[in-house]
């Protein structure tokens, strides 16, 4: 049996309930209340119409430019689940298109996350499933594998574990840990709030902006009076 060849069982996801209550909440809010330690990195980029992104990651490691695996992972995943797949970054060949997001829709797939390339451009771009990738070729994929199924990867340094929450939307990605949901959940609630009344307070004007003047006074600035 070869190396770097096999399927895992998944034995933990985040519940559908996780799912929603994070689905309102912006992933700069949730990045920054995990110290802005974690991203998927500037090149994952949204290729869709817009809709945001949230689910339990079902993850794929594959061999650049090889979509078995890809095809298999389709198969096992559960309505909701958001597939991300490892590419090692190589934009040579696609790794999906137009037929494979059908099928994913289909089987009820949250949407899917490419560290790699896609194709089909444009008719993912005018559709609302979420495709997360870091480029577009016409070329098309090989089916030879290897590649393995619900194993940790890490995209920019990104760690994601099988059932792992993953969110997206304009500005990127985040993973949020499964062992980190409910402190991470309360964090991103709390500063989204507060994020809604310093909003209300700028467009009110009434927004108290002397914390610049004392941060500056702290850090030993000169010239301010």
């Amino acid at each position: 049996m070869p190396t770097g060849f096999a399927i895992h069982r998944r034995d933990r996801a985040v519940s559908p309930a996780i799912v929603e209550a994070f689905r309102s909440l912006p992933v700069a809010n949730v990045s920054d209340c995990m110290s802005r330690m974690v991203a998927a990195g500037p090149r994952l980029r949204p290729m869709h119409k817009g809709a945001l992104l949230a689910g339990p990651a079902l993850t794929v490691k594959t061999r650049p430019g090889d979509n078995l695996m890809i095809h298999k992972a389709i198969q096992l995943a559960a309505p909701g689940d958001v597939i991300i797949v490892d590419g090692g970054g190589d934009l040579t060949n696609a790794l999906i298109g137009e037929l494979m997001a059908n099928s994913m829709i289909k089987a009820g797939v949250a949407g899917i996350v490419i560290n790699g390339a896609i194709r089909d451009a444009g008719w993912i771009a005018a559709h609302d499933f979420p495709v997360y990738a870091a480029g577009v070729t016409h070329r098309g994929p090989y089916k030879d594998g290897p590649g393995v199924i619900n194993c940790a990867i890490a995209l920019d340094g990104m760690v994601i574990e099988p059932g792992d929450l993953v969110l997206g939307d304009e500005d990127g990605l985040v993973c949020v840990p499964y062992g980190e949901l409910d402190s991470v959940l309360k964090a991103t609630q709390a500063k989204h709030a507060a994020e809604n009344v310093q909003m209300a307070n700028i467009l009110a004007g009434t927004h108290d902006g002397a914390w610049v003047d004392a941060s500056l006074r702290r850090l030993g600035c000169s010239g301010l009076d």
